[in-house]
């Protein structure tokens, strides 16, 4: 991928110069004539370093320097100024800049510094990408001190130890799948491996060979044998979210795999033994889709020993600004920046908002206002960068 660089000086035979400096090193040059130039360039495309001059019109060099730290935190910005002077380097370091040299640029020393700034660049970004995995195996705290919440916590606590099958149940982006993680990590199963199948993704078709696997030959596209969820999960929790959307033959092999605890693969004989325990989750009403036939009575009262309802978070409003919060860190360490504030009014305007996606919502609104949003996240940012998406909240709703 080629790297792009991005010169921002008002001469234009510096920036001339420099362009074909660069270019013969084989990086892709851009040009601003100025700080604000400079700042339109940055909205239509990213660069992967800034050479920047610091005396310019319209806006000069240090004053834009203060704002790519807004809009572009991780771009390494090298500043070059014919005027330079101790106490300048040490300001516009201060400000932000990776590096500062004087012009004319010595050829070495500009290449010198322009790589070590795209390797610190590099660094940053693999940086980033590394704490999102981390933060991806980790299994994050159920947030919320409302009594509803409260209570799902303390059910966790006492049916996670058991052997107990567990339906869950609520709305999409509530958290089912964070209460189906913490009845594994909480459970004697924890050492084991906790395996997820989304039911409503798979094909009907296809869902017997993926939870019970298939042998080799056993239909045209077989041409290995493989394990399925249930083998996969042995020793560990099988987690069935969407159930309400399988298939009634898929239903009636989880049925007898449940009451036997064996299975057999597609196109086998063999029964073999599974050790895993069930937890499943839906966001229909498994008693309506009973009466419906679309689902299998004896298969619901195989996995609701324990049901779990995950309210939506228009039902827990109070919750808000402790989510919020957890988001605002998470996302910003995410991100590799400071933490940002939000203040108490843009908290009660997003405690009045109608969030039809639940928490799913709420996160990808707090990474927005990370992105869009002020050091401070203002009642200004969400009515400007939420509040056009979300609808008012109904009166009456406010709990």
């Amino acid at each position: 991928m080629t790297t792009q660089i991005l010169i921002v000086d008002d001469e234009a035979s510096i920036r001339r110069a420099l362009r074909e400096i660069l270019e013969f090193e084989k990086f892709k040059v851009n040009e601003a004539v100025d700080g604000l130039d400079c700042l339109a360039k940055l909205k239509e495309q990213t660069f992967d370093a800034i050479l920047m001059d610091i005396k310019m019109p319209n806006l000069d060099g240090m004053d834009t320097l203060e704002r790519l730290q807004e809009v572009a935190p991780d771009t390494p910005v090298i500043m070059i100024s014919g005027h330079a002077t101790i106490d300048t380097a040490v300001e516009a370091v201060k400000r932000g800049a990776f590096d500062f040299i004087s012009k004319p640029p010595d050829l070495n020393r500009l290449l010198i510094t322009l790589r070590n700034a795209l390797d610190k660049s590099s660094l940053v970004t693999e940086t980033k990408t590394l704490r999102r995995k981390v933060a991806g195996r980790q299994v994050q705290e159920i947030i919320g001190s409302s009594a509803r919440i409260q209570f799902i916590k303390d059910t966790i606590e006492r049916v996670a130890p058991t052997e107990a099958r567990v339906l869950v149940t609520g709305p999409n982006g509530t958290g089912k799948e964070l209460v189906a993680r913490w009845m594994h990590e909480l459970s004697s199963r924890a050492s084991g491996p906790i395996v997820e199948v989304n039911c409503a993704a798979i094909p009907s078709e296809l869902i017997e060979s993926e939870l019970f696997g298939h042998e080799k030959g056993s239909f045209t596209s077989a041409h290995k044998q493989k394990l399925g969820k249930f083998e996969q999960a042995n020793g560990g929790t099988l987690f069935l979210d969407e159930i309400g959307d399988m298939s009634l033959s898929a239903q009636a092999k989880v049925l007898r795999a449940l009451q036997e605890n064996r299975i057999t693969r597609v196109g086998g004989e063999k029964e073999l033994p599974v050790n895993v325990r069930v937890v499943a989750a839906t966001n229909k009403d498994l008693r309506r889709e009973i009466n419906l036939g679309t689902f299998r009575e004896d298969l619901y009262h195989r996995l609701a020993v324990i049901i779990i309802d995950v309210p939506a978070l228009n039902n827990r409003r109070e919750d808000i600004p402790m989510l919020v919060e957890h988001f605002l860190n998470l996302v910003c360490t995410e991100y590799g920046i400071p933490v940002k504030d939000i203040s108490a009014e843009a908290l009660t305007h997003l405690q009045g908002l109608n969030w039809t996606g639940n928490i799913r919502e709420l996160r990808n609104v707090v990474e927005r206002l990370v992105i869009l949003g002020g050091q401070t996240i203002s009642e200004e940012d969400v009515q400007r960068y939420v509040a056009p998406l979300s609808a008012p909240a109904l009166s009456g709703t406010l709990i």
